[in-house]
C-alpha cells in the first residue's frame, strides 16, 4: 500500500493485516484510517462504499472499522471490483 501522508510504499505481506495502531514508518501517519481504505469514497454516504460501516468523523485518523481493506496500487482496479462484489454478496447473504 502507499501512505497517503508521504507517498511511501508500505509493504504488506500476503495474509498480513494492518493493525489499528500501525503507522507509516517514514511519516508516522495512521495506516488503519479511512483515507487509506479501499472502501473510502468522499462522494458516498458516510464517505464509505461499505453500507454496513459506521460513520467515522476523521478519515485521516486511526479507527477500529472492521471493514478496513488497504488500498493498494499493485492490484489496480480489479481488486477494488472484487472487494466490492464480495461486500455486496456478504450483504445479500447475511445471517
Amino acid at each position: 500500500m502507499k501512505c497517503t501522508g508521504c507517498g511511501t510504499d508500505v509493504e504488506i505481506a500476503s495474509g498480513e493485516r494492518i493493525g489499528f495502531r500501525d503507522t507509516c514508518p517514514k511519516c508516522a501517519a495512521d495506516l488503519h484510517a479511512c483515507i487509506q481504505c479501499l472502501h473510502h469514497d468522499p462522494a458516498a454516504y458516510n464517505s464509505c462504499r461499505e453500507p454496513s460501516a459506521e460513520r467515522v468523523a476523521d478519515a485521516e485518523r486511526a479507527n477500529r472499522c472492521e471493514w478496513f481493506a488497504p488500498e493498494t496500487d499493485s492490484a489496480g482496479g480489479d481488486n477494488r471490483e472484487e472487494v466490492e462484489a464480495l461486500s455486496q454478496l456478504d450483504d445479500l447473504f447475511k445471517k
